[in-house]
């Protein structure tokens, strides 16, 4: 037989074996992959080179190598082989000090950043003995109103060596301001201070809901803070953009791909209309991702966001530096997936979650607490949610290995099809006019309503298979439950009370009005918000004079 007919019996015997091959991967029922409209793990019986091929997948182009361009392997060259992920719990409940002894005691359990919780009067620029923050009061995260909550908050942290980021947006200039006056009390330089605020005010326009004034003076003040912080704190990430809520809301992987880089897309955008050099700030910007249960396509996810943003920064942009292109993110595993039945299974959802974030390549997890469906989680729940994060680390192996999973059929297909499905809702949005006119009209919330909806009738008629919820009920036993006590809403609103009594001076009254002017002008104002701050004025009057000059956001309806 010649060489060649031998070439071609092999091909179709190989032919043969394929074709066998893909007709038994077949799923006897269709399969279902996250929340409904993601790409989907049934898209093809059999993942190969082929499946590549039809996609135009070229490694070249699209994988490259860890920590260059587009970084689809990850923003480090070394990634986990030269340092761990930041192991950051979300907390903060109560008082200032309540907050701060849990802060403690998670870095002495090896947390390597913290991450700070605040209750929704903060969140909300009201201070503690507002009437409209009765009953909220340290109830969702920590209260704080003044100079001296964050100083007992922060009280023995070396800020000089520890990362933290605040979950906060619509107050979040004022919040870093607080931030940055304990730290310029303590001597430490602004240069050493490293975290992130959220500071991600678009997102809760869709899916959260903690606004305070119209998007476009919002917009103002995020430049604002990118400008301040390029100078003054270098190494503080400005803006933490984040598709994680509106994931918990309810939208698909593609989805919150695509909504949260149209996001950044107005931010970045906002700051180059105002100015600043896209390669001075680009840098500082961070996203916040959610860790959702289907594995391999959350690995894919984070690897397509990746891709897809550095395309962006090149060619929307014009960024230069590979620091302005890479997308750094923090991942918080998924709390709508959390249950209260059989809530010990959480730790199962959670393990499973984290693992993804880290085989996707995150810079930084939060891991959820299985009782957070009950209650804000008690110490021994953030604890064995720490350790899960420690296993990973330093038991699994996966750590030992440059994004492990890259080239794998599968992933690879997974992260060219998310890639794409997101591209194709920023097209749409960039016909609306962009993303702040896309949520102006609905256009974004509409989507994401309409998944959730998708998502909880594929529940309810079992097309979807919740475990302990509609599928393999069981009774178990109950778990502790951390109670506020109401008597701490009561203390706090007294020392805020006295707090802005005692520092009810002219220099107070003049800082405030500069930070008016300011606000009606084009003034930066982190400069005097900080003055502010230093001279006792708090979150809520500093909130009340931005109201006066910007007025509030009124929520739109999609219906």
């Amino acid at each position: 037989m010649s060489s060649s007919n031998d070439d071609r019996s092999k091909r179709d015997e190989f032919g043969k074996r394929l074709a066998k091959a893909r007709k038994a991967a077949r799923p006897r029922a269709p399969l279902l992959s996250g929340p409904p409209g993601s790409v989907g793990i049934d898209a093809d019986d059999l993942y190969d080179e082929e499946t590549l091929e039809r996609l135009g997948f070229d490694p070249a182009r699209d994988l490259g190598f860890p920590g260059m361009p587009p970084f689809t392997r990850g923003v480090q060259p070394n990634m986990y082989r030269g340092r761990l992920w930041t192991m950051r719990q979300y907390a903060g409940f109560g008082t200032a000090e309540e907050s701060n002894k849990r802060y403690h005691y998670l870095l002495s359990q090896g947390q390597t950043g913290l991450s700070v919780a605040f209750d929704l009067p903060t969140q909300m620029g009201r201070d503690s003995d507002h009437a409209l923050a009765a009953g909220e009061v340290g109830r969702v995260g920590v209260a704080i109103d003044s100079l001296g909550d964050m100083r007992r908050l922060l009280a023995g942290l070396p800020l000089d060596t520890i990362s933290t980021s605040m979950t906060i947006n619509a107050t979040a200039a004022t919040l870093l301001s607080l931030y940055v006056a304990v730290a310029d009390e303590a001597g430490v330089p602004r240069d050493k201070l490293r975290g992130t605020i959220q500071n991600d005010i678009l997102k809760e326009y869709v899916a959260r809901g903690t606004y305070i004034y119209p998007p476009r003076p919002s917009l103002r003040l995020i430049s604002d803070i990118f400008a301040f912080c390029s100078k003054d704190v270098p190494h503080w990430n400005t803006i933490s953009i984040s598709g994680y809520h509106m994931r918990e809301a309810g939208c698909d992987a593609a989805q919150e791909i695509a909504f949260t880089l149209a996001d950044g897309i107005a931010y970045v955008k906002a700051a180059v209309e105002a100015g600043l050099d896209v390669d001075d700030f680009g840098g500082q910007l961070s996203f916040f991702f959610n860790g959702h249960n289907n594995l391999l396509e959350e690995i894919a996810k984070f690897r397509a966001a990746r891709r897809l943003w550095s395309s962006i920064m090149q060619t929307r942009f014009g960024a230069k530096t590979d620091r302005a292109r890479a997308l750094k993110f923090h991942c918080q595993t998924a709390g709508m997936t959390l249950l209260a039945q059989q809530p010990m299974v959480n730790v199962v959802r959670v393990a499973m979650q984290a693992l993804a974030a880290v085989l996707g390549g995150c810079q930084s997890l939060h891991t959820n607490g299985f009782d957070e469906a009950l209650g804000l989680p008690t110490a021994e729940a953030a604890t064995l949610a720490l350790r899960t994060q420690q296993v990973i680390g330093y038991e699994s192996g996966v750590t030992d290995f440059v994004d492990p999973l890259g080239g794998s059929y599968v992933v690879e297909a997974l992260t060219t099809r998310l890639e794409e499905a997101a591209r194709d809702y920023i097209r749409r949005i960039d016909e609306l006019g962009g993303m702040v006119a896309a949520i102006e009209q609905g256009y974004v919330q509409r989507e994401i309503q309409a998944a959730a909806y998708r998502y909880q009738l594929e529940i309810e008629e079992k097309k979807r298979i919740i475990v302990g919820l509609n599928e393999f009920a069981s009774e178990s036993p109950p778990v502790p439950v951390m109670k506020i006590d109401p008597r701490i809403e009561r203390e706090q609103s007294e020392r805020t009370r006295a707090w802005r009594a005692e520092h009810d001076t002219p220099a107070k009254a003049e800082s405030l009005g500069v930070i008016d002017r300011a606000a009606r002008g084009r003034e930066n104002l982190l400069p005097p918000i900080l003055a502010a701050v230093k001279v006792g004025a708090t979150v809520g009057e500093i909130s009340d004079v931005l109201r006066a000059a910007w007025g509030e956001h009124t929520e739109i309806l999609t219906i």
